[in-house]
């Protein structure tokens, strides 16, 4: 049986191996987990192994933080090092991260087959580092796990060869059912920030073109602590995010606007199944919005996930101003979600799909 590594270094991308490696596990696929060490604090990296059961990676390149080049670069260095030593017959990425992009690039300068997870994703601004992350993957991979039509029709319109796209679904659905019912019974979360389901707002903001911008993330803030006068807020914060509101000296007064520490996977599942709205500029949480039924506002300009909004789902609020966030989010407590039936993202077994064709080996 050929062997593979899966390439892993952001909190997203946790969630989604965890499944995957379960199911090529059970599939008898053999695999080898390389960490980038891009997110190491260890409410964004250990406790998701630990909780999600992600076996411990082989291998971990600790490179942490610094610019996308500089980052990107030590990650190309660690990742073909290892490559050459261990010499895989395929790799696995995920998403669209800086590890996503230097595991794909190492693989293809050493003619190693590549297959991207959540292939064919399109927000169409190339001003997202995100997007130049999932069009060069896309066009390096030999191997294409698209978890929806919009994304196939991405990947066909840029001249992908079809014999190389799978439609498998969405291994964050996978991820949700599997942990949903854990969720419930372990997470304290609630009780621990005194919130009462579907009584309160859950915020996230990590985007750089929110938090790189000091008078954009004082917009958006101003407007949290507006809103928490009508109802309550709570705000994991990523450690970017803290270190921007710090740097841009935003200081919060009101006690319903609760900033709290990264939480780990089944807290979050509980805070985003339990929220009365979701604003977020992440698009994993817009999707696990959707997948509890939670109406969603995205503090950006444009979205990959099309499906969210078309299914009246997810709202687009770019945040120019206070004022227009604050009025965005009200709109949207006056709504009303979003089509009940529908099913964009596959039936939840998105993981088992990709081991049963990865067990027969990657096109070389």
């Amino acid at each position: 049986m050929p062997e593979f590594v899966s390439i892993v270094g952001a909190r997203p991308q946790f969630i989604k191996a965890a499944v995957v490696s379960r199911a090529l596990g059970d599939a008898g696929v053999d695999e080898w987990l390389l960490h980038t060490g891009q997110h190491y604090d260890d409410n964004m990296s250990r406790v998701f192994f630990d909780q999600l059961g992600l076996p411990q990676p082989d291998q971990n390149l600790r490179i942490g933080g610094g610019s996308h080049g500089v980052q990107t670069a030590r990650m190309l260095e660690g990742i073909e090092a290892a490559l050459v030593d261990r010499r895989p017959a395929g790799m696995l990425v995920y998403g669209d991260t800086n590890s996503t992009l230097a595991g794909a690039l190492a693989a293809a300068k050493l003619n190693i087959p590549v297959a991207h997870v959540e292939a064919g994703l399109r927000s169409g601004d190339r001003a997202m580092p995100e997007e130049v992350n999932r069009i060069v993957v896309d066009h390096v991979a030999a191997v294409h796990f698209v978890p929806t039509q919009a994304a196939v029709d991405n990947l066909r319109r840029e001249g992908v060869a079809a014999g190389g796209i799978h439609l498998v679904g969405d291994v964050m659905y996978d991820a949700v059912l599997q942990h949903g019912a854990r969720a419930e019974a372990e997470s304290t979360i609630l009780a621990e920030t005194g919130v009462a389901p579907q009584g309160y707002i859950l915020v996230t903001v990590h985007r750089a073109a929110n938090t790189d911008d000091p008078q954009c993330l004082q917009a958006i803030f101003a407007a949290l602590e507006t809103i928490s006068h009508e109802a309550p807020v709570v705000v994991p914060v990523h450690p970017r995010t803290r270190q921007a509101l710090s740097q841009a000296g935003v200081a919060l007064a009101s006690p319903a606007l609760q900033m709290i520490d990264p939480v780990n996977y089944l807290d979050m599942l509980m805070l985003e199944k339990q929220a009365q709205l979701i604003v977020t500029d992440s698009g994993g949480v817009q999707k696990e919005a959707f997948f509890w039924r939670v109406p969603c506002v995205t503090l950006r300009a444009n979205t990959e996930w099309v499906e969210l909004i078309e299914t009246g789902w997810n709202r687009l609020l770019p945040p120019t101003s206070a004022d227009s966030i604050v009025a965005g989010i009200r709109a949207a407590l006056a709504g009303k979600g979003g089509a009940p039936d529908a099913a964009p993202y596959g039936n939840g077994d998105a993981a088992q799909k990709i081991a049963e064709i990865l067990r027969g080996g990657l096109p070389g």
